[in-house]
């Protein structure tokens, strides 16, 4: 299922943008709002709280803040978990499922969601390039359908601070094998910033801000 609660932002019609900073958002080769797509996968009780290699509640306050960011920006959201129909105190977690109200999570019975076909084609119907994915755990139900784009012709970009693993090297040996295939791992922040590119976009500057407080990275001084 996919979801996009506003519209990407127009920048070309800043007044205070240069006609010449501004890089076709659908063809730049940086992720924008107009070329990438958010994908969560399994952010569902048992799976936190089987991860060990970061502290999980930094983990998923980062997750809800990437959903968070997504629809700031208007980028579409792609969400599924696993198994959860068989059991329903195994959900998506309830700080996911307020972000992304009233959307239907795709639920599947693969561990990789690239082998569940709507799934895909949720993917495909973005018609977006760009996989911004998220996914407990690392090593199988993010790694999997990461290294399957990938060979689909996909840029992939794992973010590291929003996602666990059963174990610190189980989390770093599945990024090691993301990036050997060819995906380019990003975090919280850099997404954030590559999303605004530039201050004087201001439709988003000042969420983005508060965004980032949120996450800690700019607390406040009074």
């Amino acid at each position: 299922m996919v979801i996009t609660l506003r519209p990407a932002p127009d920048y070309t019609s800043s007044p205070k943008i240069m006609d010449n900073n501004i890089r076709n958002q659908h063809t730049d080769h940086l992720i924008t709002p107009q070329n990438a797509v958010l994908v969560m996968i399994d952010y569902q009780p048992m799976l936190v709280n089987a991860v060990t290699s970061m502290d999980r509640s930094k983990m998923v306050s980062n997750a809800v803040l990437l959903v968070k960011l997504a629809k700031q920006f208007g980028m579409p959201v792609i969400a599924s978990t696993v198994n959860a129909s068989s059991d329903e105190s195994n959900r998506l977690i309830p700080a996911l499922r307020n972000e992304l109200c009233g959307v239907e999570v795709t639920d599947r019975t693969s561990i990789n969601a690239w082998e569940d076909a709507r799934v895909r084609e949720a993917i495909e119907r973005s018609g977006r390039r760009k996989l911004v994915m998220a996914g407990l755990w690392t090593e199988a139900c993010l790694t999997f359908p990461a290294v399957d784009a990938l060979a689909e012709g996909y840029d992939v970009y794992p973010v590291v601070d929003a996602v666990g693993g059963t174990t610190a090297i189980a989390h770093l040996t599945g990024i090691r094998r993301m990036e050997l295939a060819g995906a380019m791992p990003t975090t919280l922040v850099q997404f954030a910033c590559e999303l605004q590119r530039d201050w004087a976009r201001e439709d988003t500057a000042e969420g983005l801000v508060g965004i980032l407080r949120e996450a800690g990275v700019f607390p406040r001084m009074d």
